[in-house]
């Protein structure tokens, strides 16, 4: 079935504190993901670049939280850009930081608890981001989004989240970093864990389709959080936390070729690309060719490229 793919640009850098992510959604642009978008059949319609509403004065118990007050805006402003996209097509948040997920995500719980169907969300990242801000020691808040879709306290400064994502909805898929707070928190969960080790022993497809089927089994909705640090830093060096053993080229397109022939999946988002940090545009081309496998171009499709 066609798409109407809705383009939402998130220029956020706030989440973290090197600067560059605001200038993802450009990149995405520049790496023709609207154009990639229409080569598979489907229609993509770009909205525009979110802004910052006006500003609150708020604050946190903990002192090493910074940017307060812009993510709790940039959360709001994507929350209900969110909402309003899903009600008119398949809403794919370009970041921007992945405090953006903060915003996108509760935007999609909000439709999917209007729709009367419950929201899984695959979280493919090298991070858990399973932080709230009292247990984050470096005070970055693209480390807490998994967090606040669960449900977990220590969020009194942001919107209450419209329908906290229970733990056995949310699948945490290629993580390989993970600090003690967060680890302690996700053993007392039942979210399902599919780190590195994970997919080395069972490999990357039986755990991936295992979720699929549940979200399937439960006529669910299916949000996919991409952060650029899911893939190995050899093929995307654009991101400011690498950790090394990620994922590699065809893996990625392995996972984006079994979430579109699932059918399942109803958002997206693609975060933590720096464009300052990369290579000829080798990171943002790499991820907007795995937008174009979720969307249901074949590996046999593609050309020889260069990137000389």
């Amino acid at each position: 079935m066609t798409k109407t793919c809705i383009l939402i640009g998130a220029p956020i850098d706030t989440g973290q504190k090197r600067e560059g992510c605001l200038m993802g959604p450009a990149a995405f642009r520049v790496a023709g993901l609207g154009r990639a978008i229409a080569e598979t059949g489907n229609r993509a319609e770009d909205w525009g670049d979110v802004a910052l509403p006006r500003l609150r004065d708020l604050t946190c118990a903990n002192a090493a939280v910074h940017s307060l007050a812009e993510t709790v805006g940039w959360t709001e402003v994507l929350a209900e850009t969110g909402k309003r996209a899903m009600a008119e097509g398949f809403p794919i948040f370009m970041g921007g930081d992945h405090s953006l997920s903060l915003g996108s995500v509760a935007g999609v719980a909000a439709h999917a608890r209007d729709a009367g169907r419950p929201l899984f969300v695959l979280w493919l990242d090298a991070h858990s981001d399973y932080h709230t801000p009292l247990t984050t020691s470096s005070g970055n808040l693209h480390g807490t989004p998994v967090a606040y879709i669960a449900g977990r306290p220590g969020f009194d400064a942001f919107p209450p989240f419209p329908a906290p994502v229970p733990a056995e909805r949310i699948c945490l898929y290629g993580i390989r970093s993970v600090d003690g707070p967060e680890h302690e928190g996700l053993l007392e969960s039942d979210a399902t864990i599919c780190d590195m080790r994970v997919l080395d022993e069972r490999g990357i497809v039986a755990p991936l389709r295992e979720f699929l089927d549940k979200v399937r089994a439960e006529n669910g909705m299916l949000h996919v959080s991409l952060d650029v640090d899911f893939l190995d830093p050899g093929i995307a060096p654009a991101v400011g936390t690498t950790v090394p053993g990620g994922i590699t080229f065809r893996e990625a397109h392995l996972v984006m070729e079994l979430l579109h022939e699932s059918g399942l999946v109803t958002s997206l988002d693609l975060v933590e690309l720096n464009p300052f940090l990369d290579e000829r545009g080798r990171t943002a081309r790499l991820m907007v060719d795995l937008v174009g496998s979720l969307m249901g171009r074949k590996v046999f499709d593609r050309p020889t490229r260069s990137f000389g």
